[in-house]
């Protein structure tokens, strides 16, 4: 037999399992190591590692749960009829600690299987025929709990600061049932507070941790041979304490954080703390991004209280349409049917059930790993092309029922413009995702040094169509408010919501386009001068056809914007096109000055705008329960842009310095490692005079 394929097989002179007595005497330290050390296998299974590698190579954890318990009194490590000495009151205290363990993992395995994962790539949800105490009351588990702590507490022979280490690991079990008891649960009232104070305890569990001894017999791979499995056996997952105390408290912490979204404030503040909760450095663990999944859509409601309907609603009339009789409620009132607001409270339900699953979709993307992200984009960005297009359709449709006037464009060939309200809102949001698709691309290492150009440029393009877009809506918003006469209270409110939104998504807009901007023409200089590059010349098995068709490939089933050719991204990306705009093509060096100074222009602007967005209170920032982590994004965008700034002052210098010779001769650059920079989107060198 090949042991690397068979688990039964044994070497020469090898047991066909190890010889642990789980009944032996336990020292205090032991048992405080013990629990330390079920605790780091069970974030290395949080971690995305099988439990046959983690938990379930515990000789403890095995004789509780095989074979299956019919009563939580038969889950012990022993069940022979054997009397226990007094010593082994510290068996009780253990035992409490791992069914709770196991409870817990119960939890956490419900709320993952109920949401949208990878199976193998987030999480492995393989019981190996295993039950996970899901007969037993939360109540028993917690009942053992509290006797075990006060055990614990009077037992004579612990000393004080072992008895301080046993009783927090003990409280931390009954604080992280309880939590994630209620997480499964979301119609249940949130406990931030019990996530809270499990984030509290973790640097007691640091402090106390160097009072355990560690008994590393007490795990074995030999487990594995009695786990309903057909993998080939696989080496124990060991990570240390030093990985497994942080993981558990950003756990705790992420997961506390997550119930913050339960505050509603509109669809934007919703999708704002989704995307910021999901950006942070590590990224949220499994558990909490299903955990934040169910409390955004659970049994066909929005935060466990509104409906899909009202947050579709909700969200056009802050972007397109405030204060409109398509989305009046009174319009469901009607019956008859020869009535306007009858076909559009007809329409409109119709429409919310077509948008509703794409629209909660970008919800569940943001939930994902980021390479995953990046991929369902790539597909969503289609299905909402489809969107846009029927919403235009349906645009044309409603304006019977809304008496809609277009707008005449001045000139001598005037022209009916019509406002098209839901088409408009779902080319928002196409642009939107097509933007973090580019971004994610920058943080996942997508494209080469030498693409960064090209793909900064067209981040500028799709960006700088949305600003096009967020000004034809703002055209026709101030058109009906114009228009509108005797508006109530609550109407005037609705388009100042209306006014702010898009004020701050083109400021924000602005800033993207032009820090891309910049930065596209500062790789276009360095590539130019042979500064940057990470390729052998010549390429091969590539070209920039090629690298172009690929680059595109997520976008080339939309119809507008329009896919730039890939003679249209070279021309974009090359000095001479700058030249060409200032007809001056005799000089390199002022060719390159001239598309230095385009960038330190864009770059400042960029800089200005970010720094004005930084300012914007919460609520008209759309972060209200996430102010904190946006403005951390902020400073860092803000950053990003005097770094970029540094370097192209730098490039001047440069300039000035090489006074005809090759300016690759004169400048050094350095590319910041994965994740060092100061945003992962904006991906700035540092360079150097030699």
């Amino acid at each position: 037999m090949d042991p690397k394929m068979d688990s039964g097989a044994l070497a020469d002179g090898e047991s066909f399992e190890d010889e642990f007595d789980v009944s032996r005497e336990l020292l205090p330290e032991e048992v405080v190591g013990l629990m330390d050390q079920i605790l780091c296998h069970e974030m290395a299974w949080h971690m995305g590692h099988p439990l046959s590698q983690t938990l379930f190579t515990s000789y403890h954890i095995d004789r509780l749960l095989s074979p299956e318990p019919k009563t939580l009194g038969e889950a012990q490590f022993n069940r022979q009829n054997i009397p226990e000495p007094q010593s082994n009151i510290l068996h009780t205290v253990f035992r409490a600690y791992c069914l709770a363990v196991i409870k817990f993992c119960y939890f956490v395995h419900q709320k993952i299987g109920n949401e949208h994962y990878y199976e193998e790539e987030d999480f492995v949800s393989n019981l190996y025929n295993r039950n996970l105490l899901a007969e037993f009351e939360t109540t028993q588990i917690q009942q053992l709990l509290n006797e075990a702590l006060m055990l614990a507490r009077e037992h004579p022979s612990i000393n004080e600061s072992t008895r301080n280490a046993i009783a927090v690991r003990l409280i931390l079990r009954q604080r992280l049932v309880k939590a994630a008891e209620f997480d499964l649960d979301p119609d249940k009232t949130a406990r931030i507070w019990d996530w809270r104070q499990c984030t509290e305890l973790v640097p007691e569990l640091q402090k106390t941790h160097r009072i355990g001894k560690p008994v590393t017999e007490a795990f074995s791979v030999k487990i594995q041979r009695r786990l309903a499995s057909s993998v080939p056996p696989r080496p124990m997952v060991c990570i240390n304490s030093e990985d497994a105390f942080p993981f558990l408290s950003r756990l705790c912490r992420d997961a506390a954080d997550a119930h913050h979204i339960l505050d509603y404030n509109g669809t934007s503040n919703i999708l704002n703390f989704t995307y910021i909760i999901q950006s942070r450095k590590p990224q949220p663990a499994i558990y909490v991004r299903c955990l934040l999944q169910s409390l955004i859509f659970h049994d066909m409601k929005v935060l466990g209280k509104i409906t899909i309907t009202k947050l579709i609603f909700d969200d056009l009339a802050e972007i397109v349409l405030p204060s409109d009789i398509l989305l009046d409620p009174a319009n469901g009132n009607v019956e008859a049917p020869h009535d306007p607001r009858f076909q559009i409270a007809k329409e409109m339900r119709d429409w919310v059930l077509r948008v509703g699953d794409p629209f909660l979709d970008i919800f569940r993307a943001l939930c994902m790993n980021r390479s995953r992200m990046r991929r369902l984009l790539c597909h969503l960005t289609s299905d909402w092309e489809t969107v846009q297009i029927e919403a235009e359709d349906l645009d044309t449709e409603l304006r019977k029922y809304t008496g809609e006037k277009p707008l005449t464009e001045a000139g001598p060939k005037s022209a009916e413009i019509w406002s098209f309200p839901l088409s408009s809102w779902a080319y928002n949001y196409k642009l939107r995702q097509m933007e973090w698709i580019i971004q994610l691309g920058f943080e996942l290492e997508v494209y080469q040094v030498d693409e960064l150009s090209a793909m900064y440029w067209y981040l500028s393009h799709v960006v700088g169509a949305r600003v096009q877009h967020l000004e034809r809506i703002q055209t026709f918003v101030s058109r009906r408010f114009r228009q509108s006469k005797k508006l109530s209270t609550n109407q005037r409110k609705s388009f100042k919501s209306c006014f702010s939104f898009l004020d701050v998504a083109l400021l924000e807009a602005s800033a993207t386009q032009c820090f891309a901007t910049s930065l596209s023409k500062l790789y276009t200089i360095l590539l130019f001068s042979d500064i940057v590059t990470n390729r052998p010349q010549p390429l091969p098995y590539s070209s920039f056809e090629l690298r172009h068709a690929l680059r595109m490939r997520p976008f080339l089933q939309l119809s507008i914007p329009e896919l730039p050719s890939h003679a249209e991204l070279k021309a974009a990306t090359s000095i001479t096109t700058a030249d060409t705009a200032t007809n001056d093509t005799s000089s390199t060096e002022q060719s390159l000055l001239t598309t230095l100074e385009f960038a330190e222009k864009a770059a400042k602007a960029a800089r200005k705008e970010w720094e004005a967005l930084s300012k914007l209170d919460a609520e008209t920032a759309r972060c209200v329960s996430c102010e904190e982590w946006w403005r951390d994004s902020m400073k860092n965008m803000v950053r990003a842009c005097i770094a970029c700034n540094i370097a192209l002052v730098t490039v001047r210098k440069g300039v000035q310095k090489a006074k005809g010779k090759p300016l690759g001769e004169v400048l050094r650059a350095e590319m910041p490692e994965s994740g060092k920079g100061y945003h992962d989107f904006w991906i700035v060198p540092k360079l150097f005079i030699q």
